[in-house]
């Protein structure tokens, strides 16, 4: 008979941190018994567990302040650097548990080591570490010290009992859980008490009545590790299959005694592809090794059959130019692997819906509520009776933000009155619009959800917000939108070459060479090394404003005319270097990802 696994020591939720000058000591205060307290060396990082607090002196005075986690650990050239989560807000709870997300998240080093480095090693130190600094700024970030966030709802009822018994970090899904590579150098110390698991994502929850019952609805985000990044710098799949912008959206009802979930993906068009910006607006689309889309395409599709069933694969990308040339592509690598099982669907957002006639949407959803049918939802009534979720819908535009999240919101919105009428709340012709007060929190909902989501990857909210969570298109919203597109073009190319480093050091995908010949990963030459567009700008309304000047004075000396074509010229010839060497002026990534194939 198989011996019953013993219960696994909770996680700590309240700890005391101890900064002495020659090492951080990690004491938990939440009333655990037994608890021994961390120690970490600032000299080699190495750990050990302690029964009490190192005596304090006049020389070796701590600073003491209360964290809330630990995050994990970083290795890097010549020191090591701890993750601990200094500030959190409980923002509401995951089937009776709280959750809780992280509002500051401070980087502890152990350097004392970089003391012995060559000058070398210091200079590649000083800047991985302003890495982490655009690390700490990392947003979405979701705990529970009490059940797995990286599970959905249905996956989380099926575990096993012995499965059960483990500690979280080790029931979670790998490619949900954020801190997974920092986490590796803390589980060989068996830690299971300090080891959080932490989610990317989003989180938003609202209780609304209808009739006599209260419903709560929840609202989950969980985006995937494997090919993380920002918009420009991350998109399409790696030769693995692994997409960009890949995010597991889980919609959950609870009311009656009755929990139900629906769980929906999105994810960046699943082959090699690229759009590197240059300072154009719209920087075009490259299809890259396209003889190798259609296997790209099965090995993603293929894992995405193990993991939820049933797929059905919308594209909301329009037929023309770059974007009908990657669903062109899209679509014929399809052909050889759909089944019973895969479905595509092509359906032209743009050319349907414009950028006000969302309810068009029901010609699309007309097309797929055969398969939303068949493949159901999970749910479990008080008796522990359930039915399962046995497909799911994957939906892509060109970012998988505006268009996908509208698209998202209309599925879910149909989800959610099937599953009302299979309780009894709804009568079978009742919809969610003839209840205001519901009506108005669920398009919040999911206009929170996608500006979650848009931010993590764009770095601003989502398009069209206004009209998600109105219904209506106001001038307001078209400004905004407006501001929004500026602020992504500043973004994409001026600033998230330095975020794509922070989250590929992260989450190893670039791992650091420690000895050998290394160079600093910001290190630039020629041209580069004094490009900056900033200053190109300011040379060019300095020239502007030279040429309007010497117009200005034409009457007086004609000789200003020959001045003011001079400064023109000048004027047009840098903006014109400014546009031809474009890529030179972006902020790129820097960190040469040798390992990860297909980045």
């Amino acid at each position: 008979m198989k011996e019953k696994a013993e219960p696994v020591q909770k996680l700590y939720t309240r700890i005391r941190l101890w900064e002495f000058p020659d090492e951080y000591v990690i004491e938990p205060t939440d009333g655990s018994s037994a608890s021994s307290s961390l120690s970490i060396s600032l000299v080699d990082a190495s750990m050990k567990l302690i029964d009490s607090i190192p005596e304090c002196s006049s020389f070796r005075v701590p600073k003491i302040q209360m964290i809330f986690g630990v995050v994990g650990m970083l290795k890097l050239v010549a020191g090591s650097y701890l993750f601990v989560i200094t500030e959190r807000k409980c923002v509401g709870s995951y089937l009776g548990h709280p959750i809780f997300k992280v509002i500051s998240l401070k980087v502890l080093p152990c350097v004392h080591s970089v003391k012995n480095s060559t000058p070398e090693q210091k200079k590649v130190e000083n800047e991985f570490s302003r890495l982490l600094k655009v690390a700490e700024r990392t947003t979405g970030l979701y705990f529970s010290y009490d059940t797995n966030l990286t599970l959905s709802t249905q996956r989380l009822y099926d575990l096993g009992n012995e499965s059960k018994m483990l500690p979280l970090w080790r029931q979670a899904e790998p490619r949900f859980l954020w801190n997974s590579y920092m986490l590796e150098a803390l589980i060989d110390k068996k830690l299971d008490p300090y080891l959080l698991p932490v989610v990317q994502g989003s989180f938003h929850n609202f209780q609304a009545t209808i009739g006599k019952e209260i419903v709560d609805v929840t609202l989950i985000a969980r985006r995937c590790t494997r090919r993380n990044g920002t918009r420009m710098w991350r998109r399409g799949a790696d030769s693995e299959g692994h997409v960009a912008n890949f995010v597991e959206t889980e919609q959950i009802i609870q009311i009656n005694g009755f929990t139900s979930s629906f769980v929906q993906v999105r994810g960046s068009i699943p082959f090699l592809w690229e759009q590197i910006v240059d300072l154009t607006y719209k920087p075009k689309f490259e299809i890259v090794r396209p003889e190798e889309a259609p296997q790209i395409a099965e090995r993603h599709f293929l894992d995405l059959r193990k993991m939820y069933g049933s797929v059905l694969a919308v594209d909301l990308l329009n037929k023309h130019g770059g974007e009908g040339r990657l669903s062109d592509m899209f679509s014929n690598a399809m052909q050889p692997i759909v089944s019973e099982d895969l479905r595509y669907l092509h359906f032209d957002f743009t050319k349907i819906c414009g950028h006000v006639h969302f309810e068009r949407l029901s010609f699309l959803y007309d097309q797929i509520a055969d398969f939303l049918v068949k493949n159901g939802y999970f749910l479990l009534n008080e008796g522990s009776e359930k039915m399962e979720q046995l497909g799911v819908v994957r939906t892509n535009c060109i970012d998988c933000l505006d268009r996908t999240n509208i698209t998202q919101s209309m599925i879910g919105r149909k989800i959610l009155e099937l599953q009302l009428r299979r309780i009894g709340v709804f009568a079978a012709e009742e919809t969610i619009s003839s209840h205001p007060k519901l009506d108005r929190c669920f398009r919040i909902l999911w206009a929170n959800h996608g500006d979650d989501i848009s931010i993590q990857y764009s770095g601003t909210a989502a398009l069209k917000g206004d009209l998600v969570r109105s219904g209506q298109r106001r001038v307001q919203g078209i400004l905004k939108d407006r501001y929004i597109s500026f602020k992504r073009y500043y973004l994409n190319n001026f600033s998230d070459g330095t975020k794509q480093d922070a989250i590929d050091l992260l989450q190893g995908h670039y791992k650091v060479s420690v000895g050998g010949d290394i160079t600093p990963p910001s290190q630039t030459g020629g041209l580069e090394a004094i490009a900056s567009f900033p200053l190109a700008l300011c040379l060019v309304l300095i020239g502007l404003l030279l040429t309007t000047m010497s117009l200005e004075q034409v009457g007086n000396d004609p000789r200003h005319l020959l001045f003011s074509v001079v400064w023109g010229s000048i004027s047009v010839g840098i903006a014109s270097f400014v546009r031809a060497k474009g890529r030179i002026f972006c902020n790129r990534p820097c960190l040469q990802l040798h390992d990860k194939p297909g980045y």
